[in-house]
């Protein structure tokens, strides 16, 4: 029996997000580039080449549950640092969400504007119908995949980046 696909069907999978595949560990950080909150473009691989880099994912600036997540990593950032962890954080926000979410919160990292989505893409990270990421993390060492975290804690994001470190 054959089935015949609909012109509505067919665009609708045809509109259908493209991801990567989820990335495992020893996998290499994806080669993708990206504007930060200060309007500079920066390439995730080329940041996660040498030492830890944590690359976390939240679904919109300056809301509760994101805010949390990223004030855990400011407030325990002299202890990541100290470890040799680089923080960049991605949401699909402008740089200008970006940069005024940063500011409010005093944070001492990075954050992407993936407004387009292909930081998100590159890493597989799953998108609600908004485009918006979901809450996930991803911990590189020399460029390769060492952990992940595919349900992102909020207030304690630090705490368990340090605890899979200290192994």
């Amino acid at each position: 029996m054959k089935t015949i696909l609909t012109a509505t069907a067919l665009l609708a999978f045809l509109a259908m997000p493209m991801t990567a595949a989820e990335l495992k560990e020893g996998d290499a950080a994806p080669d993708v580039t990206q504007k930060t909150d200060a309007g500079e473009k920066l390439n995730v691989s080329k940041a996660a080449e040498t030492g830890h880099t944590l690359v976390y994912f939240y679904p919109k600036a300056d809301t509760p549950g994101c805010t949390k997540q990223a004030c855990s990593l400011r407030d325990a950032y002299t202890d990541l640092t100290d470890k040799g962890v680089t923080v960049i954080g991605v949401s699909a926000d402008t740089v200008e969400d970006q940069k005024a979410f940063k500011d409010k919160f005093d944070l001492p990292f990075t954050l992407l504007a993936d407004k387009d989505g292909k930081v998100i893409d590159a890493f597989g990270v799953p998108k609600n119908p908004r485009g918006m990421a979901s809450r996930q993390a991803f911990l590189f060492k020399d460029g390769k995949l060492v952990w992940r975290d595919l349900k992102a804690s909020t207030e304690a994001q630090a705490a368990d980046v340090l605890g899979v470190i200290g192994k």
